[in-house]
């Protein structure tokens, strides 16, 4: 009852912060202010509603990442910025009427989502109160009997394949690969470090659960510590984002599971994410750099220790704006609508040329080319940095509202699709279904580049859930007790 009280307390306060800045926003928006203010209802709308009873995981996230991405950004740098962008925005003229045309179009596509998670509500699939089985018998059978061994396997795992990434750059984000693994081994690494031991985390965590009937900081240690390793691997940034997927799916479960936890447990587990956290942002910073210092002195074989020290030292102001970007400018939304709903050629032969982009390591892709991108200058030998426009200004290529709407609508059911299938197949596990909903989301808000090639994304996933499921039926059949255990 206390926690419900906090907890609305805590939500009056949010709603009054974004009243007040939606109210300076209008002060300075340059089109009509009831457009401003139908965009800033859908966009708050669909972030709340996302966190509703009946909402899967899917609606959280994708709430999360579009309210980021365009509600935040837009007011953020309307109010505090003079509406001055980072990234390029194209031929955006910044005239009320190009303001208007923007929301309007963000406004239709997530109204598309909403309409679809509803309708998802009403007649295809809510997750149930309560969960009594463990689910993934087999699975579970054998994390009992192994149970240390198989933790001391999994550290070793995660370990080995982040430093081994690390030192051989078969897969980093926005450089070009040092090393190609044979036999498509360089697929399996990316899989891995991207959700495939993460995927782990989350069925260790839901079995320690179901074993201690209570939270556990060892796991949570453990998967922490996974995450920041696979980040610092990847020269990523965003180990928030696994993190926050089973940190989320851990707190719906608790009650489901009928899991016990405590406010100390909370607090102690998030003073340790914060410590991860910055450290993998000033980790991968520093590691950025000396790329950039190794580009710029090839013929240099020494650097002043005098020059190491002034690098170190810039690195942690760089760490501390690179910690504001993660939570206002690295989220693709704004910009990417307000290039393509300005741009001159929209139509089906716009959209039909960027879905068929091909992939290519040394060339620019097809929107840093129509937008003018300061990408275009890189050393594409080194590099492989690309903007993205995001789903919604991606089906907007084609210039209808009625295509997008609807598109939206599909897209809405296919992750439902997705999550049911994660679900069902991962033995009902809450924080798996958290985290592949993550992945999901995360896809359709940086979507754009070489848009035909999602199919490895998604197939990894089914063969993430085809893994488990299939290891699942092998063990249960090797222990010949399955009907003991479900």
């Amino acid at each position: 009852m206390r926690s419900s009280v906090f907890l609305n307390r805590y939500l009056y306060v949010v709603y009054l912060l974004i009243s007040i800045i939606t109210g300076a926003a209008l002060l300075k928006y340059n089109g009509q202010s009831y457009i401003y203010l139908l965009f800033t209802l859908i966009m708050n709308f669909a972030l709340f509603s996302g966190f509703r009873k009946g909402a899967i995981f899917f609606d959280a996230f994708i709430g999360a990442f579009f309210w980021l991405g365009f509600w935040l950004k837009l007011t953020v740098r309307l109010v505090f910025l003079d509406g001055q962008f980072s990234e390029s925005v194209g031929n955006f003229s910044g005239e009320g009427e190009a303001y208007d045309r923007v929301l309007l179009v963000v406004s239709c596509g997530v109204f598309g989502l909403i309409i679809a998670s509803y309708l998802r509500e009403r007649f295809i699939f809510k997750y149930p109160d309560e969960i009594e089985t463990v689910g993934n018998a087999g699975i579970f059978e054998f994390y009992k009997k192994n149970r240390m061994i198989v933790l001391v396997l999994f550290v070793t795992l995660f370990s080995g394949v982040a430093v081994s990434n690390l030192y051989f750059g078969i897969y980093q984000r926005g450089e070009i690969a040092q090393t190609i693994l044979p036999f498509g081994l360089s697929g399996v690494y990316k899989w891995l470090l991207l959700f495939g031991l993460a995927s782990f985390t989350a069925i260790i965590l839901r079995f320690e659960f179901f074993i201690n009937k209570s939270t556990t900081y060892l796991v949570v240690i453990i998967g922490m510590l996974e995450s920041f390793l696979s980040s610092v691997s990847l020269f990523s940034r965003g180990m928030i984002l696994n993190t926050s997927a089973l940190v989320y799916g851990v707190m719906r479960s608790l009650k489901t599971y009928k899991t016990n936890s405590s406010i100390k447990f909370l607090i102690v587990s998030f003073v340790i994410f914060i410590a991860f956290f910055v450290s993998s942002i000033f980790l991968v910073t520093q590691f950025r750099t000396n790329n950039e210092l190794a580009m710029y002195q090839v013929t240099n074989n020494q650097i002043s220790s005098l020059a190491l020290s002034e690098e170190v030292s810039r690195n942690l102001i760089v760490t501390g704006r690179n910690v504001k970007m993660l939570f206002l400018d690295r989220w693709v939304g704004i910009e990417g609508v307000m290039a393509i709903s300005s741009y001159p050629k929209q139509g089906w032969e716009l959209f039909f040329r960027a879905l068929s982009e091909n992939y290519s390591e040394n060339e620019s892709g097809f929107y840093d080319v129509i937008i003018n991108s300061s990408y275009l200058n890189i050393d594409k030998s080194k590099y492989h940095y690309q903007s993205l426009p995001g789903m919604i200004a991606f089906l907007f290529y084609s210039g209808s509202y009625l295509f997008l709407f609807f598109s939206m609508v599909v897209l809405g059911f296919i992750a439902v699709f997705i999550e049911i299938l994660t679900f069902k197949m991962g033995g009902k596990n809450l924080i798996l279904c958290a985290l592949i909903a993550q992945v999901v989301a995360y896809r359709y808000s940086h979507f754009g580049y070489v848009p035909k090639q999602s199919y490895l994304l998604f197939g990894a996933i089914f063969l993430n859930l085809f893994l488990v499921y299939m290891t699942n039926k092998w063990l249960c059949y090797f222990y010949k007790n399955k009907k003991s255990y479900i």
